[in-house]
């Protein structure tokens, strides 16, 4: 019998259930046991039911091509399979929010991908080489659901990977003020081409919520977990201020961003944090953890989504034109990839790294 643990995917038939899976094929620790969706394909295979909507570059697993679906409304039925679940479900946020919390009531950790419960004051936002100590908060979460091993995780928005590592690594100077542009794939909306030609040699100036989102998510993840009081308390610095833009690129989320410091830093000094800088799915080597997590590009025209989303197999922040600005104090491009580190690969990630805390198990 296999010594893996036994994974649930919640919204496996659509893009990012679909990362999921493609991700956790052969992973070490974690093994694909169930698979869940709508009502309207419980009882099918998987294979029958995505059909021609199999929208991952690497072909389908066919581990899970014969597993029968599920009906993710039926908690109890998925939950006796698994020892977790990752959630990638699309539904209302309130519907999301209540089956998120049934499956933790089921002792079923819950590793979301979802926006539902980013700001649930007792739910850790990780990007886990920058806050994972806000998993502590999760011995508070348990308390108010009344479980021993439930609780749910989440990971936060895709817009926010391409800046927010730079400006963490930069902590020591101390940011405070950010201009951040965002030029968004269209696969953050779960589209590819085919199924959006509107966006073929197309920009859209507008998706809704993802400004506020790219403004105070990162808020959270530096903020601090009160553990007596039960919640997290975001920070107040440092302000950003964001659009978001939907640009004609399939994957890679890039941003372009301008930062005040209160301590005025050199450039040597700034590219210097940036390569040296490591985190705990690093020191530990966790299996999906990039060996290098921000990357800096000397050349002028890098990162470029094409060379560099990719990198270190799409887990790794590639930061380029990093240069002094007459306005604010420098200014930097940032990339990327939505559906692995800002989506499914960064939940797995959440995943191993509450693993090697000891907050999953098996049950």
């Amino acid at each position: 019998m296999s010594e893996k643990l036994k994974v649930g995917i919640l919204g496996g038939t659509g893009m990012v259930g679909q990362r999921f899976i493609s991700l956790l094929e052969d992973h070490p620790w974690f093994e694909v046991t169930a698979i869940a969706a709508s009502g309207r394909s419980a009882g099918m295979t998987y294979e029958d039911a995505v059909k021609d909507r199999w929208k991952i570059e690497k072909p389908m697993p066919r581990a899970v091509k014969n597993i029968k679906v599920m009906n993710v409304n039926d908690v109890e039925k998925v939950a006796s399979c698994v020892d977790f679940v990752f959630s990638a479900v699309d539904m209302s946020k309130d519907e999301i929010r209540a089956i998120e919390e049934a499956y933790a009531k089921t002792e079923t950790p819950v590793v979301s991908n979802n926006s539902a419960h980013r700001w649930t004051e007792d739910v850790p936002m990780v990007i886990p080489e920058i806050n994972p100590e806000h998993f502590d908060i999760i011995e508070a979460q348990k308390k108010r659901l009344g479980t021993k091993r439930g609780f749910i995780a989440v990971k936060p928005n895709c817009s926010i990977q391409s800046y927010v590592p730079a400006l963490e690594a930069w902590k020591e100077f101390e940011p405070y003020e950010c201009v951040i542009t965002t030029y968004q794939a269209i696969s953050g909306a779960g589209k590819d081409f085919r199924s959006w030609p509107e966006m073929v040699e197309n920009v859209i100036p507008f998706i809704s919520g993802e400004e506020e989102k790219s403004e105070q998510e990162p808020l959270k993840i530096w903020g601090k977990a009160d553990i007596k009081a039960g919640k997290i308390i975001k920070a107040a610095e440092p302000v950003i201020t964001c659009q978001c833009i939907r640009v004609p690129v399939l994957n890679g989320h890039t941003a372009a961003a301008f930062v005040k410091f209160r301590k005025k830093p050199t450039k040597a000094q700034l590219i210097e944090k940036l390569e040296n800088y490591e985190g705990f799915p690093q020191i530990e080597k966790l299996p999906m953890a990039p060996r290098q997590f921000i990357k800096y590009f000397e050349e002028d025209d890098r990162p470029q989504v094409k060379a560099d989303v990719d990198r270190d197999k799409g887990m790794g922040i590639s930061i380029g034109r990093l240069r002094e600005d007459n306005v604010y104090d420098f200014k930097f491009i940032g990339l990327s990839h939505n559906t692995i580190r800002g989506a499914a690969g960064g939940a797995v990630l959440c995943a191993e790294t509450l693993k090697a805390k000891g907050y999953i198990n098996k049950k």
